[in-house]
């Protein structure tokens, strides 16, 4: 049985990732520090804290595994005007994405067999943004180059890849004209990104890259009405 463990699993993304990967027959870890409400095994963990996620591996007591997803971060990208950023703020953002990839990737790798991958949860936020987004879009930003210079590095034994989800939601909390605002014509779904994860984690040509995962979105052209 081939084994996973998911980062965020208690998130909207991250629960539907533990829940299409256990129906596919893995064996599924979460590492969040929430309870996640899935079948997966439930490790209580803060991946930007070394000694949380060495606690957290010791715990789960895998030796091998085949999946490692960085999925975990604080969710809302807003951090208000840059002058008026804390440096605790912006360091808590990029640990909660970076850092915690970084921590979890590091503890991952030996017990990665051969042919594992590492999929890391940038944003399309890597490469557009609102305002006021700053540390958000600058710890996705990193994400993308983590991925490209891991793969680099640890192949060819694991491949190394990155998902950039667009706008993820559910179904029934979107109206008509939120949907509209994407070529593929709806909002996308966690399970559209569980979908892309189990591609990454099977396709064994592709590493360094970055799956787009946004309807279309960030190829549409707005003009102001």
């Amino acid at each position: 049985m081939k084994k996973a463990v998911i980062t965020g699993g208690a998130g909207l993304i991250g629960a539907g990732i533990c829940k299409h990967l256990t129906d596919k027959g893995w064996e599924v870890a979460s590492f969040d520090t929430r309870a996640a409400l899935s079948d997966s095994r439930q490790i209580l963990c803060d991946v930007g804290d070394e000694a949380s996620v060495a606690a957290g591996f010791e715990q789960l007591g895998w030796s091998e595994l085949d999946l490692l997803v960085n999925n975990a971060g604080i969710a809302d990208p807003k951090n208000g005007p840059i002058v008026d950023l804390s440096l605790e703020a912006w360091r808590r953002t990029l640990d909660s994405h970076l850092t915690g990839a970084f921590l979890m990737s590091r503890a991952a790798i030996p017990r990665l067999r051969r042919g594992g991958s590492i999929i890391h949860m940038a944003s399309t936020r890597a490469f557009m943004s609102e305002p006021e987004t700053e540390a958000y879009a600058a710890s996705k930003g990193a994400l993308v180059a983590l991925t490209h210079a891991m793969a680099v590095s640890l192949g060819p034994k694991l491949r190394v890849n990155a998902i950039a989800p667009g706008w993820i939601a559910d179904p029934d909390g979107v109206s008509e004209a939120d949907n509209a605002q994407h070529p593929a014509g709806r909002v996308g779904r966690p399970e559209d990104v569980a979908k892309a994860v189990l591609y990454l984690a099977e396709a064994g040509f592709v590493t360094g890259q970055v799956l787009t995962l946004d309807g279309g979105m960030t190829r549409k052209m707005i003009y102001a009405d």
